[in-house]
């Protein structure tokens, strides 16, 4: 028997009933109508099973499905969203059954993310992201590779040419788009080498 702790009534002809096994259980009314209704009562192993395998575990994977629906996320941003409101069991199953039919997928969306930004954040920017969006750093140098290539000129031509920088003997341009090109995140040893390509000259680069 798995006693009851906490007993509350929440809006929408919901409950929230709280058991002594550390789970939490959001139900309505009707669903709940064999549990009973104090603190102190008890639920039987056969009914809690009966509810998290065909109640909630079914809810919270139509949840997840339309999370995924109205955007992409990460799986420990969808686990955020489905923990508060569903058993540890229920989330790992709503969660297997989204990959498994690959509506979540850590790297796609990895590859999207770095596609949607590459014009913004270099690769170590994009890697401090995704790192604290919980994807794998095998999934992200994975996606790095694939969206960038073995390096960043191109990316680093690309923002260059989008800035119009102009190159010479000017040492603060120089040193301005250094400044943002660093504070990017990128190699000073790229940096430098794109800028020389540029035409900048020995001159404006001695500061540096």
């Amino acid at each position: 028997m798995i006693r009851i702790t906490e007993y509350t009534a929440l809006e929408k002809g919901r409950i929230r009933v709280c058991l002594d096994n550390g789970e939490t259980l959001v139900l309505y009314r009707s669903e709940a109508a064999r549990i009973p209704s104090e603190a102190g009562g008890g639920i039987s192993e056969e009914d809690y099973r009966r509810l998290v395998d065909h109640v909630l575990t079914k809810r919270a994977t139509k949840r997840a499905m339309h999370l995924l629906e109205r955007m992409d996320r990460t799986e420990r941003e969808l686990r955020g969203k489905l923990e508060d409101a569903y058993p540890a069991e229920c989330v790992d199953a709503a969660v297997a059954y989204v990959a498994r039919f690959h509506y979540l997928d850590d790297y796609r969306y990895a590859c999207s993310f770095i596609r949607c930004r590459k014009e913004k954040y270099s690769r170590r920017q994009m890697a401090f992201k995704l790192t604290a969006k919980g994807v794998a750093s095998e999934l992200i140098d994975q996606a790095l590779l694939e969206e960038y290539g073995e390096n960043e000129d191109a990316q680093i031509r690309a923002i260059l040419k989008k800035r119009r920088f102009v190159p010479g003997e000017d040492r603060k341009e120089y040193a301005k788009v250094f400044r943002y090109l660093a504070c990017k995140g990128f190699e000073s040893g790229a940096i430098r080498r794109n800028l020389r390509e540029f035409g900048a000259s020995d001159e404006a680069e001695l500061l540096f």
